[in-house]
């Protein structure tokens, strides 16, 4: 399949064979978000932790005697109704990793590449040289190619071409770069449109076979 390419400046300079296998396969909706789950998932740390009575310090002697006090008798000041004593039903370490084979993981993807075809998302351009490092240059670029929209920019690798680039876009709010084959299922799916030099198809070629 062919797709337009354009200039940083929006003009069309002419067209780019893509993959059918990547750019144009089944779009299917369950994978991908079985894989947009898998990866929210395995980036939460649940690094969340509260000690049992079994664990706090101290405790060890019971606090009075059982009988003729008055009071309610008690076995040690570790049980959880005493001032730095235990916790009961609050959080504790969690695993929250979800496997998924690697050609799922990389269906997924070029499901995902595939819809964002067809819903017109991706915007492939013949270079991103920028003549300063500048993010009012790169904002500028921006607005030309994917006006108010939230931009992914997607590049083959951090050589002199794209340094300006890199720079110029770290200030932008709505706009994330990263390297193609940093390819992922979320930030497929998250932003509006994604800009993709033709550099970076071989990348992702090479990435998804």
């Amino acid at each position: 399949m062919k797709v337009d390419v354009f200039n940083i400046t929006g003009k069309k300079t002419g067209s780019v064979e893509l993959p059918e296998a990547i750019f144009n396969a089944p779009i299917n909706v369950d994978l991908m978000h079985q894989a947009y789950r898998r990866q929210m998932a395995n980036a939460r740390l649940g690094t969340v932790e509260t000690k049992t009575r079994g664990e706090v310090a101290g405790g060890g002697k019971k606090p009075w005697k059982q009988k003729g006090t008055g009071r309610a008798r008690q076995g040690s000041t570790n049980a959880i109704q005493f001032v730095g004593g235990g916790r009961v039903h609050t959080p504790h370490m969690r695993d929250y990793t979800q496997l998924m084979p690697r050609k799922m993981r990389r269906a997924a993807l070029c499901s995902a590449l595939s819809a964002r075809v067809a819903d017109s998302g991706l915007i492939f351009v013949e270079d991103l040289k920028l003549d300063q490092s500048k993010t009012s240059v790169m904002a500028k670029v921006l607005d030309v190619l994917a006006p108010k929209s939230t931009t992914l920019i997607l590049i083959p690798d951090k050589g002199p071409d794209f340094d300006n680039a890199i720079t110029a876009s770290r200030n932008l709010v709505e706009t994330k770069l990263i390297l193609a084959n940093y390819l992922n299922i979320r930030d497929l799916l998250s932003f509006g449109k994604i800009i993709i030099p033709v550099q970076s198809i071989d990348v992702i070629k090479s990435y998804l076979g």
